[in-house]
């Protein structure tokens, strides 16, 4: 089986401009392969490699932000810190005058949210009359949560993916009595804000510029040997762990 998906490496053969170049580019984890000169994007000059990994992760993010459309003075929820709820809460917190809080059950996110330059809280501590509340928590009880936490006529952008799995709300409370609207964010599609401006190249190759930024860092918790995948993919398999993006190293294959 081939893991993965999110690649960083150096163009071997190709277009000129391309030769030699660090690119990014989405393709099951092994040591060559061969993909279209269209599919990567060169990472820019300043972005380390093992950063420039999380290029799809921010991407998302970018692609919820549009669809949130956040503004001047905002306090904004993300709740669920994971890669994507981390990359959207910083970005986020770039905005001048926005109040960001990240929101999750796991407390040892405390201190990514630290180095993110955002609040944290726990679920039961998360501040209400939110303007915006981004759920990337994957669980209907974190998107109950971002209903709770809105403002009145507030707006929870649902950039959670669920698969097969039914989601159970209490549709009878705060999202009538309140007049709350909740809309889908997927980054399938470039956002519609944006869609007849930027194309999906323009939106990787924005979240690549971002990836300058150092704080991103705070995601890449561990990395292993491509030797160790089998290890590694049962342990992440076993149960949830305090794992945000965990890279593989394919240096000496």
């Amino acid at each position: 089986m081939k893991y993965g998906y999110l690649n960083v490496g150096v163009v071997e053969q190709g277009p000129a401009e391309l030769l030699g170049r660090t690119v990014f580019t989405l393709y099951p984890h092994q040591s060559a392969f061969v993909v279209p000169a269209d599919s990567v994007t060169a990472v820019p000059d300043g972005v380390p490699s093992r950063r420039a990994v999380l290029a799809g992760a921010v991407e998302t993010a970018v692609n919820v932000l549009w669809d949130a459309a956040p503004v001047l003075g905002d306090r904004i929820s993300v709740v669920g810190a994971g890669m994507i709820g981390c990359c959207v809460a910083r970005l986020a917190h770039g905005i001048p005058g926005v109040d960001v809080t990240l929101v999750d059950l796991d407390p040892s996110r405390r201190s990514v949210a630290e180095r993110l330059g955002v609040a944290f809280a726990e679920p039961d501590a998360a501040p209400h009359d939110r303007d915006l509340v981004i759920n990337t928590s994957g669980s209907d009880a974190g998107l109950r949560l971002a209903l709770e936490t809105a403002i009145t006529d507030g707006e929870v952008i649902e950039a959670s993916w669920y698969a097969d799995r039914p989601v159970t709300l209490a549709l009878g409370a705060d999202f009538h009595s309140r007049r709350l609207t909740i809309r889908a964010s997927q980054v399938g599609a470039v956002s519609s804000r944006r869609r007849a401006t930027r194309t999906t190249r323009d939106r990787l190759a924005l979240a690549l510029e971002l990836l300058r930024d150092p704080a991103f860092d705070a995601l890449l918790t561990a990395e292993s040997s491509w030797r160790d995948l089998p290890d590694v993919m049962t342990t992440l398999a076993a149960g949830p762990s305090s794992d945000l993006c965990h890279t593989i190293d394919w240096g000496d294959a």
